[in-house]
């Protein structure tokens, strides 16, 4: 089994911008090319440019593809209209989950499944097992290794992108898209991202990649781009309280547990993981992921122990220090009975426990005009 690490069709980019460069899902991505912070807090005022082109994507075509990922995935894609998406997820039997995704209505029965790169073969192998085994005329495509996905992120990030196409971008809402050209590169343009901020994702053929990319990059430089890696994407999005699969999620957890049952539609009908995930609804979780805020002066990571009244009672899934708010801020797993806005905590680091409350998810909501 190889374990060369894969590349993006933006590379040499990176390569050439002077990037650090690091193993992740596979891939020899970058997570920051100046700093962490200076990329998050451009993102937040600006808007940085990121590769997301290691991220998977799944092509379901044929007249019955809206039944097949009905029973498929968690949610109802069947509701989409063409152009809109929706967060999903793909659950096993137990109502684990396999991993988180965002559905997008291409046609009338045609849709793209995005999934994260860690999973993209445990989500093919998922789909293909439950076309084998059901009788639904439709097909399944794993179109990831052609498709690259460029994405500015920040508040000018549609005052770029307007410079560069000639769709009506106000007439994309979030979670819209719509096909058009970008640079003069067809594009699916998406109003979708993991920052918290307003912000676009641009699916594109690989081979142009560097065109959209390099496009974007010289339209930037009037909006304050900066390009952006992994590292800022993660501290943006603990910032917006979104889940990132293999800290919050896995297939060790259930939707409920990480307030994520508002995705589960389970009165479209029978679906993978249905009934597991009916009786966690009714009994309720028995852990739940919660957000907190350190009263004492130590950093949360990921792993780090949380305790309550002097018992070890979870753990934290990611935690840092705000680039935004100048708070050490973490979500963690606790026993659901716990759980309440204002309670107590401690969070271990380095065997000394350091007191820690709870807040409100998100901790950074972005300012609507």
């Amino acid at each position: 089994m190889s374990t060369e690490l894969k590349r993006t069709p933006l590379h040499d980019v990176h390569v050439g911008l002077g990037a650090r460069l690091v193993p992740f899902a596979g891939y020899e991505m970058p997570v920051q090319y100046t700093s962490i912070i200076e990329e998050h807090r451009t993102v937040r005022s600006a808007v940085g440019l990121f590769d997301l082109s290691h991220m998977g994507e799944i092509e379901v075509r044929g007249e019955e593809a809206v039944s097949f990922l009905r029973h498929g995935l968690v949610s109802d894609p069947g509701a989409l209209e063409v152009g809109q998406a929706q967060y999903s997820m793909a659950c096993n039997a137990d109502g684990g989950i396999i991993d988180d995704l965002i559905v997008y209505r291409r046609t009338t029965d045609r849709y793209w499944v995005v999934c994260n790169a860690s999973n993209r073969e445990a989500v093919v192998s998922h789909l293909e097992a439950l076309l084998e085994r059901g009788d639904f005329g439709c097909s399944i495509e794993d179109i990831g290794d052609r498709t690259a996905l460029v994405a500015p992120q920040g508040p000018n990030a549609a005052a770029l992108l307007a410079e560069l196409t000639d769709l009506d971008l106000d007439a994309i809402g979030n979670y819209r898209s719509a096909d058009g050209d970008v640079a003069g590169v067809p594009c699916l343009v998406a109003r979708t991202g993991y920052t918290g901020e307003d912000g676009f994702e641009l699916f594109c053929d690989a081979r142009r990649a560097r065109e959209v990319w390099d496009a974007v990059a010289a339209a930037g430089e009037r909006h304050g781009l900066r390009p952006c890696g992994l590292g800022a994407r993660d501290t943006l999005r603990l910032e917006a309280g979104m889940p990132l699969y293999g800290n919050e999620l896995n297939r060790e957890t259930n939707p409920f547990e990480v307030n994520l049952g508002r995705v589960v539609k389970l009165d479209k009908g029978d679906f993978v993981g249905r009934a597991a995930l009916s009786a966690v609804q009714q009994s309720g979780p028995e852990r739940k992921l919660i957000g907190l805020r350190m009263v004492e002066n130590a950093i949360p990571r990921a792993g780090y122990v949380v305790r309550a009244d002097g018992a070890d009672v979870g753990h934290v899934t990611s935690g840092t220090l705000s680039p935004t708010l100048g708070d050490k801020i973490a979500m963690a797993l606790v026993p659901a009975g716990m759980a309440g806005i204002g309670n107590a905590f401690e969070v271990v680091v380095r065997d000394r426990p350091y007191r820690a409350e709870q807040v409100k998810l998100p901790f950074y909501r972005r300012p609507r005009d």
